[in-house]
This record gives C-alpha cells, sequence and structure tokens, in this order.
C-alpha cells in the first residue's frame, strides 16, 4: 500500500479519532469533488446506497458525479451516531434543489466499515428525501 493510500484517522477508532473521520467525511462530500470523495475507498470497496448496490472506486466515482450534476447547491451534515473497533455509523441530513428548482432534505443513516489504512471498504445507507420549501432550509 502506498503512502497516498492511507487515510488516517486509522482503526481501532476512539471517539476522538471517530469524530475526525466523520468530519473529515463531511468536509470531503461537501466538496461534491467525485474524484477526492472516491479516494476515501477501497478499490474494491462495495456500497449500498438508497436501493443501488455499486462495487468499486471507479462505480463510486461515477455515481458521485451523477448524484451531484442532479443534486444542486448541494450541502451535508453528518453526526456521529456509535463506533467500534473499524466501523462507525452516523446520521446525515444534507439539502439541495432539483433542476426544477424544488428543494428537498435527505436524511439517514449510514455503517461504515474501514480496512487497517482508514480506507471504507463497506458504506450502508439509508436514506429518506422530504420536499422542503426554500424557506425551510437548515443548512444554507
Amino acid at each position: 500500500m502506498t503512502a497516498d493510500a492511507v487515510r488516517p484517522p486509522l482503526p481501532p477508532f476512539t471517539k476522538e479519532s471517530a469524530l475526525a473521520k466523520v468530519q473529515a467525511a463531511e468536509d470531503a462530500w461537501n466538496s461534491r469533488d467525485p474524484e477526492r470523495v472516491a479516494l476515501a475507498y477501497t478499490e474494491d470497496s462495495v456500497w449500498r446506497n438508497r436501493d443501488r448496490f455499486l462495487s468499486g472506486r471507479a462505480e463510486i466515482r461515477a455515481f458521485l458525479a451523477d448524484k451531484w450534476r442532479r443534486e444542486l447547491d448541494y450541502r451535508l451534515r453528518k453526526e456521529l451516531w456509535a463506533y467500534t473497533g473499524n466501523r462507525i455509523s452516523v446520521r446525515f441530513e444534507y439539502e439541495w434543489h432539483d433542476t426544477a428548482g424544488q428543494w428537498w432534505r435527505s436524511h439517514g443513516n449510514e455503517q461504515w466499515e474501514f480496512d487497517p489504512d482508514g480506507l471504507m471498504r463497506r458504506r450502508e445507507a439509508s436514506i429518506n428525501d422530504v420536499p422542503i420549501a426554500a424557506s425551510e432550509r437548515r443548512l444554507g
């Protein structure tokens, strides 16, 4: 494994390192940069995102590029829910609008599993969408 493929903090997680991992993920996703975000996952990472199943960094990168073409002005907040060993659970909420101008709040839970180098090898995400008025936005 090359040095640039190590993503501290590394498991096993403490409260402080789990919080740092969650913040790093939030920051990366808010960049809306599929290349940057995809580098946090193993080459063979597996995802369940809503009703989609993805396998591998290339599929993840393509999924994220498509996501942020559709989910405009995306803004995300993540919160540590639990951690143990090489796993972290988060709750999250994000807001975005579609091309018609309808705002949405998407919220849910994720379970993450990491390899020894701190790369995510598994992500399970359950997400619900609620239409909101622009005036109801919290993450502006």
